[in-house]
């Protein structure tokens, strides 16, 4: 006969499997933000299974990865599918099964894009509007993505993308400086282009840091192209002296959440996010796209040669609390008492009563 100690076993969160549906390679930087919330939701309970989705123009191509996504589903079984972009991406979930379907969107899926043809642009946002049809619960990174939704609003909610916050940490600008070697005095004005520099506007970016050494700030302007190891972008952002944001659109640009957990200040046009993650946050500035607005504010900031609190404002921001918010949206849509349930030490459901919380 079993002994009890009169304490009740602590409920065990129920397992929910998804499958993540991610454009691109598996390796290298591409849709890194994506991947990174993908490994944290593990740690909340769900079981997940990533699927990379390696072409997205190729009709040949795209039938076969039709095959052996649904290959995929057939081993996974998963609850949830979650097409982590718009566009082709989640159109292809939308089409491919009928499990209940996640969309999260994160900007350029929504919002026109420049740098391709008007009509390109049109067609993408046809088709992330399209597969919104198709989904079960939708995550937009800001409130303006979420207005760009021609329909199914009321499904989705606001959830900005999650920092790393062990990553993205202060480290000494000293240190961080000597290992990129960058001299100590310079004034150095961060910029990331990555694979989109028209939509990121490096033109304007370039004329902003003409405007400000015009002033007589003599300041560098460095741009990370997209190769940079993400693991090594931490260090930019200690080594920097502040970032500079001139892009057309944006969603919620994640470098800049970064910038604030290395408490680099912020130079930035009004775009995504930014100005509400900035608000209470000094030094940074958000002023109008113009380049002699934007050299202005560069010398104001650099001129107080120190860093951001910015690091402060982000701890609601990290993966961790993120990943929770996920979660929460996945058990709207796990079919059943599995939406609002745990489970206990017998492996049996619990329903949780919303009234007696």
């Amino acid at each position: 006969m079993s002994v009890s100690d009169g304490s009740a076993a602590a409920p065990e969160r129920a397992e929910i499997r998804a499958l993540h549906v991610i454009a691109g390679p598996a390796d290298g930087s591409s849709m890194i933000f994506a991947k990174r919330e993908s490994a944290s939701l593990g740690a909340t309970g769900v079981k997940v299974r990533q699927f990379f989705l390696q072409s997205r123009t190729s009709p040949v191509s795209l039938f076969r990865e039709f095959l052996r996504f649904r290959r995929e589903i057939r081993d996974f079984r998963p609850e949830i599918v979650h097409a982590y972009y718009g566009t082709v991406t989640a159109l292809f979930c939308a089409l491919a099964v009928w499990h209940p379907l996640v969309i999260t969107f994160y900007g350029s899926d929504l919002n026109p894009d420049p740098a391709v043809s008007r009509v390109r642009s049109a067609i993408s946002g046809l088709l992330s509007q399209l597969a919104a049809l198709r989904a079960a619960q939708i995550i937009c990174v800001t409130s303006g993505l979420k207005r760009r939704l021609w329909w199914r609003r009321e499904c989705a909610t606001v959830i900005p993308g999650g920092t790393d916050l062990e990553l993205f940490r202060p480290q000494p600008k000293e240190e961080a400086r000597a290992i990129l070697r960058w001299p100590a005095a310079e004034k150095i004005v961060l910029f990331n282009a990555g694979r989109s520099p028209r939509i990121k506007r490096l033109d304007l970016a370039k004329a902003a840091v003409e405007a400000a050494n015009k002033l007589g700030c003599d300041a560098r302007l460095v741009v990370l192209n997209g190769g940079t190891a993400p693991s090594e972008v931490p260090l930019y952002l200690s080594a920097a002296d502040c970032l500079l944001l001139t892009s057309d659109w944006e969603g919620s640009p994640f470098i800049a959440k970064e910038a604030l957990s290395c408490n680099l200040p912020i130079v930035s046009v009004d775009v995504g996010d930014v100005a509400e993650r900035v608000s209470c946050v000094n030094p940074s500035r958000i002023v109008p796209r113009d380049a002699v607005a934007l050299g202005v504010a560069i010398v104001e900031v650099l001129s107080l040669n120190c860093r951001s609190n910015g690091r402060v404002m982000m701890g609601e921001l990290s993966e961790e609390k993120l990943a929770e918010k996920v979660r929460r949206i996945y058990e709207r849509v796990v079919p059943g008492e599995r939406s609002a349930g745990v489970r206990n030490a017998d492996g049996f459901a619990q329903k949780c009563r919303v009234d007696q919380v």
